[in-house]
């Protein structure tokens, strides 16, 4: 998937998590990184992206990308003030 980072995303059957895989070097993965850290150390922002992703998660989704897409201002809101933070 070269237009988009060369990105995974590999979701079982039985699963309740979706593993995400890039290539070597990708900078889309510093991004997540970025993400997933501001999340460890901020309250207010990981609970209000958890009451997001578990609002979202009681819906149907034909494909999961349309869930990521439902998710996409919450994390650009976050994102916002994650990068704010590391400049």
């Amino acid at each position: 998937e070269p237009d988009w980072f060369e990105h995974r995303l590999f979701k079982g059957p039985d699963t309740d998590i979706n593993l995400h895989v890039f290539s070597l070097g990708t900078s889309e993965i510093d991004r997540m990184l970025r993400f997933r850290d501001w999340l460890r150390t901020n309250d207010t922002d990981r609970d209000k992206y958890a009451q997001v992703k578990r609002s979202l998660a009681k819906n149907k989704w034909r494909h999961v990308q349309h869930y990521a897409n439902a998710k996409t201002s919450i994390v650009q809101e976050i994102m916002k003030r994650a990068n704010s933070n590391n400049a």
